[in-house]
């Protein structure tokens, strides 16, 4: 506010002393016509020598941040210029999709078709049991296995399904060897006078002789081969107790 009032002041000091200067040159060339020449030449010298002397403008630069503020306030076309957008979208779509890797599922094991047991293999011990599975795969009960030293022919003894005893020897051969009639007259001497068999039966991986098949059939001794084992034991032929000889 101080330099306000001072700037207003000396100006009107200037318009003062001007008015009154220019009012005394003109009063003395009224009264002096000689003077107007040299006085005109005067002032003029002064002007110029004041234009030389005044100082010299300087070659505006790069406009600074008020002036950029001062030309946007009065030009409002003139919009700032905005930063540049990126276009929309997930920064990474340009990339390959990656493909997810998954565990293959584990394959189910497959089951084993069905194998006839090679009984021929087993030993006697072996043989026993597995007649004795048998046994109780078809529906007997109390199955046990008693074959041995003093077994008095009897291997595998079991309740039928229908309640009859039933009495089993097993011959465990080899195909060159043949059940005779004498293994058949041991067991028949003690299948049922010893073990009060039910049913008595006779069950060999080879075959038997002539003569061991008509005392088998004499006594009422039921006999498998190797061949009606395998059926036996594949399902396709019905177990012994379920024969014609057995009912």
């Amino acid at each position: 506010m101080r330099r306000t009032a001072f700037g207003f002041g000396a100006t009107a000091l200037l318009l003062c002393g001007g008015w009154l200067t220019l009012r005394t040159v003109w009063e003395g060339v009224c009264r002096h016509p000689a003077a107007v020449v040299p006085a005109a030449a005067l002032g003029a010298a002064g002007v110029l020598l004041l234009h030389l002397r005044g100082p010299r403008r300087r070659r505006r630069g790069r406009p600074g941040p008020f002036s950029e503020a001062v030309r946007e306030l009065f030009d409002p076309s003139r919009e700032p210029s905005a930063p540049a957008r990126e276009p929309l979208g997930h920064p990474h779509d340009d990339l390959a999709p990656t493909a997810v890797l998954t565990e293959p599922e584990p394959a189910e094991p497959e089951e084993p078709e069905g194998e006839a047991a090679d009984y021929a293999a087993l030993d006697a011990d072996g043989f026993e049991d597995a007649v004795a599975a048998l046994c109780e795969r078809d529906g007997c009960r109390d199955v046990q296995v008693v074959g041995g030293a003093g077994d008095l022919g009897a291997d595998v003894i079991a309740t039928a399904p229908d309640g009859r005893r039933l009495v089993v020897q097993c011959k465990c051969y080899g195909p060159a060897t043949k059940v005779g009639s004498q293994d058949l007259q041991r067991f028949g001497g003690t299948c049922y006078a010893v073990h009060e068999a039910d049913i008595a039966v006779c069950v060999t991986t080879s075959a038997y002789t002539g003569p061991a098949l008509d005392y088998a059939e004499q006594c009422a001794i039921l006999c498998l081969d190797g061949d009606e084992l395998t059926a036996w034991s594949e399902g396709s032929a019905p177990p012994p107790w379920q024969t014609d000889e057995g009912v």
